[in-house]
């Protein structure tokens, strides 16, 4: 390879991640922007959102996140199913499924979509669809180029990373939230792709006037060690709040199924519901980060926090369980907020004497709770650290976190990401899919030249047919050629074993085996490796997906193993560059 080539080879990735960057970062910023703008428009008088909101005619505050419900669910249920929901499992679907293609109707789809739920009052968050837009972005361009499957999901990646650094402004965030989340086997060489576009987003964001701080962290320090063991019973405490945070949600989808409340209208309802939580609990709605900011303050009573914080739980578990369109980061973040603030005044009921600030342990639970429902302890102390840029905070921080993340990987193994993914049958293990055959097509694999048997064939000639032919089972057809059985060598050698049996008066209806399990050639491999593992057989007819009774050819359990094989090495055996430039060959 001449010099040449190994510079482009060396700097043709690195100016992809930078337009990644360039691209997520602006639609970063254009996402604040629509949110602002609809807010607006829904809620035109006051500051903050809460103020807007409590100056809002009650019957508007009450009906606007239906209303959303009804305009946006339809919308997206039709053109975009997979824009519903936080995003982030989405886009892990696409890495370990779809070979990293997302479509391009999601960046916009997504954006209006989110934007008009937060705007309408509904608790979620923004980061998810950042992730999913970014994410989004960095497909398109790679299917733009035309680039492998390899380099489309280091381009998700990218895409992720840079959204989230432009959000929070906080770079190395981003960076540890593709890794931590989204690639788990990462190479080093690709590290610094993330990275790069991470600070791109960054610097983006801030270029269009995205540099405002998003919190007002309180000046934090550790008044003694000890207390090093509040902030661990702080972290059992999120991480089990998580869980119920998690089963809360997931439990929703089949109450509404239980009301026989259609999907598409489910948002409706939960909006509904919402508005009614909203008209009692205001600072439970919409994105939550002024109320953050009062508790980080120090602008807090036990009592209202508490209220707070089940209406919070309440109103985003009815939003994200209902499919709208949201993250649940910063829902993340306002919960833990509000449980380390709870948890703080009560721990000062105990200790009068000790010095213990609940804006403190707000700060810490922020942290806790992310690591809790994300499974991700590093993307949540660095998301907190880059807010503060105290070196005091990580002490805490980790020993908060850590054990929030031990209760949920003891009590239940999976982020609220993967948990999602659960629910639809898609078990991600991390990072990767558990199921990898599931994207495999049996018609993709199977065998489409075999050999048949008439139902009425003589013994004798089956003898012949058999002992001829290079196949060891053959599928018995009656006269329209649908299938009515399988008879296969061994069934003809128990006969032939018997030196009294003549087989005059037998056909291959016979001796055939009639209870056939059979796989349709639209299902995947995971189905038919699960029919394998039923009994001790070889293969299984493969069936027209249009007619269930004609053969379309057979699948053999080898090539089911082998097709397996190959995906695993597709996805391991890479090249030592990750995007190669299209002006040079690096193989001559």
């Amino acid at each position: 390879m001449t010099s040449k080539q190994s510079v482009a080879d060396t700097l043709y990735p690195l100016l992809i991640a930078v337009a990644i960057g360039v691209l997520a970062g602006l639609g970063a910023v254009a996402f604040r922007m629509l949110i602002s703008i609809e807010i607006d428009l829904l809620w035109p008088d006051g500051d903050s959102f809460v103020e807007r909101y409590k100056k809002a005619h009650w019957a508007w505050r009450l009906t606007a996140p239906m209303l959303a419900g009804l305009i946006i669910s339809p919308l997206i249920f039709r053109a975009a199913p997979e824009v519903r929901g936080p995003g982030v499992s989405e886009v892990i679907k696409a890495l370990s499924l779809q070979d990293g293609i997302i479509r391009r109707r999601v960046t916009a789809l997504k954006s209006f979509a989110t934007a008009t739920f937060i705007a309408a009052g509904c608790s979620v968050g923004r980061e998810g669809p950042i992730v999913h837009i970014g994410a989004s972005i960095g497909s398109s361009v790679t299917q733009l180029l035309r680039l492998g499957p390899d380099k489309r999901k280091l381009a998700i990646a990218c895409g992720a990373a840079a959204g989230i650094a432009a959000t929070f402004q906080a770079p190395m965030t981003g960076t540890m939230f593709a890794v931590e989340i989204l690639l788990f086997d990462l190479e080093v060489a690709s590290l610094s792709n993330i990275v790069i576009a991470s600070v791109t987003g960054t610097v983006v964001a801030k270029a269009f006037g995205a540099n405002d701080t998003i919190f007002q962290i309180p000046f934090f320090t550790l008044s003694h060690p000890g207390e090093l063991l509040l902030y661990v019973i702080l972290g059992l405490i999120t991480g089990l709040f998580s869980l119920l945070f998690m089963a809360y949600i997931f439990s929703l989808p089949k109450l509404f199924s239980k009301l026989r409340i259609p999907e598409w209208l489910a948002p409706a309802a939960a909006g509904l519901a919402v508005g009614g939580l909203g008209l009692f609990r205001p600072e439970a709605l919409g994105i939550g980060y002024e109320t953050i900011n009062e508790v980080l303050g120090g602008q807090s009573i036990l009592g209202v926090v508490a209220l707070i914080l089940i209406a919070k739980i309440l109103a985003t578990g009815l939003c994200v369980g209902s499919g709208m369109s949201g993250g649940v980061f910063a829902p993340s973040l306002f919960i833990g907020a509000m449980l380390g603030c709870l948890f703080g005044h009560v721990a000062g009921l105990f200790w009068p004497d000790m010095p213990l600030s609940p804006a403190h342990y707000a700060l810490i639970g922020m942290g806790a709770f992310v690591a809790g429902t994300t499974l991700a302890p590093i993307t949540a102390i660095l998301t907190i650290f880059e807010l503060t840029y105290n070196y005091q905070v990580v002490l805490p921080l980790m020993a908060a976190c850590i054990p929030s993340l031990v209760v949920v990987r003891l009590l239940h193994d999976f982020s609220i990401y993967e948990t999602k993914l659960l629910t639809q049958g898609i078990r991600i293990v991390r990072g990767h899919d558990a199921n990898r055959l599931r994207s495999l097509t049996v018609k993709n694999t199977m065998c489409e030249e075999y050999e048949f048997l008439r139902a009425s064939t003589p013994f004798h000639e089956l003898v012949k047919m058999v002992l001829h032919s290079p196949f060891p089972h053959f599928m018995v057809l009656d006269e329209k050629d649908f299938l009515v059985g399988v008879l296969s060598l061994r069934d003809v050698r128990s006969r032939l074993a018997d030196p009294e049996y003549s087989g005059d008066d037998e056909v291959a209806a016979d001796i055939m085996t009639k209870d056939v399990i059979t796989v349709s050639e639209d299902q995947n491999l995971e189905n038919a490796f699960k029919l394998f593992s039923q009994g001790n057989f070889s293969f299984l007819p493969v069936l027209s997906k249009n007619d269930s009774r004609r053969v379309v050819g057979y699948l053999k359990k080898d090539d089911l193993l082998n097709a397996y094989d190959q995906h695993i090495l597709r996805g391991q055996v890479r090249p030592a560059n990750r995007w190669v430039s299209p002006i040079s060959n690096p193989f001559k």
